[in-house]
C-alpha cells in the first residue's frame, strides 16, 4: 500500500509517503501558500523514495479547519493528482491528524486560526485509534470550551498564540499543553491507511476543504477594498 498524504493547513507544509510498513516525510520549503513549492516537494520525495506517481494506491490530504489558502491548495493539488492517476481520494480532519500525534489519552487539540480566532476539537485514544467527542469549532479564545467532563491535555499552536487566555478560560481541567506542534503529513497518511483498507474513500470530483467559519475567504474586490493584495 503506497499512500501520497499533502498537509499545508499551517504555515509548516509537509509531505508524506506511507510505502508498506515505511513513513517517510518532507518538509514544503517556503510557504506551503504557494503552489510552486507543494508539487515539487511531492516529486522530490517519491523520486527519492523510488517510487513513481503512477505507483500511488491513494492520495490523502489534510482537508482543515486550518489557513484557507492552505488548504485550498493542498485539496486542489491532491484533487488533481487523483483524477489524473485515477486514484482514490482519502480527506483527514487536521484536528484529528493533530490529535494523534499527541500520546495522552484525553487530546484537546487547538491551532492558531489567526484573525485572534482559534479552531479546536477534542478526542479520546481508544485502542484502534481516536474518537471525536467536541467536532471542530472556532471562536475566540475567551471563548473556546472543554467537553463537559474530565481533565484534557492541550495540544497545539493556540496554546502558545493564546497561552494566557486559553489557560484562565480553560480552568482547571485543562491538565498541560504543548503550544508547538503543527498537522503533519505523517499523521495524514498515518490515519488515511486504515480507511483505504476499509474503502473509505473519496471520489475525486467530489474533494472540498473542511471550512469551519462561516465567512471562508473574501473575494478578491473585497481584499482590494481592504488594503490587501489580490
Amino acid at each position: 500500500m503506497k499512500i501520497l498524504a499533502l498537509e499545508t493547513s499551517t504555515d509548516s507544509g509537509s509531505v508524506a509517503l506511507l510505502d508498506g510498513s515505511t513513513l517517510t516525510e518532507r518538509q514544503v520549503p517556503g510557504s506551503p501558500g504557494h503552489s510552486e513549492t507543494l508539487l515539487p516537494a511531492v516529486i522530490s520525495l517519491l523520486h527519492d523514495c523510488g517510487v513513481p506517481l503512477a505507483g500511488l494506491d491513494a492520495i490523502a490530504f489534510g482537508a482543515g479547519p486550518g489557513a484557507f489558502t492552505g488548504l485550498r491548495l493542498a485539496c486542489g493539488v491532491a484533487q488533481g493528482l487523483a483524477i489524473g492517476l485515477g486514484k482514490p481520494l482519502i480527506p483527514v480532519g487536521t484536528l484529528e491528524a493533530l490529535a494523534s500525534q499527541c500520546p495522552d489519552e484525553a487530546i484537546f487539540a487547538a491551532v492558531d486560526a489567526r484573525m485572534s480566532e482559534v479552531y479546536f476539537a477534542a478526542y479520546r485514544r481508544v485502542q484502534d485509534g481516536l474518537v471525536e467527542v467536541l467536532p471542530p469549532a472556532c471562536a475566540v479564545p475567551g471563548h473556546v470550551i472543554l467537553p463537559p467532563s474530565g481533565m484534557w491535555f492541550g495540544f497545539g499552536t493556540a496554546f502558545r498564540a493564546y497561552q494566557e487566555v486559553l489557560v484562565s478560560g480553560l480552568g482547571p481541567r485543562l491538565g498541560g499543553f504543548d503550544g508547538t506542534p503543527v498537522p503533519r503529513a505523517s499523521s495524514i497518511a498515518s490515519l488515511a491507511a486504515p480507511r483505504f483498507v476499509r474503502g473509505e474513500t473519496l471520489d475525486p470530483a467530489l474533494a472540498a476543504p473542511l471550512y469551519v467559519r462561516d465567512k471562508v475567504a473574501m473575494t478578491t474586490v473585497e481584499r482590494l477594498a481592504r488594503g490587501g493584495k489580490a
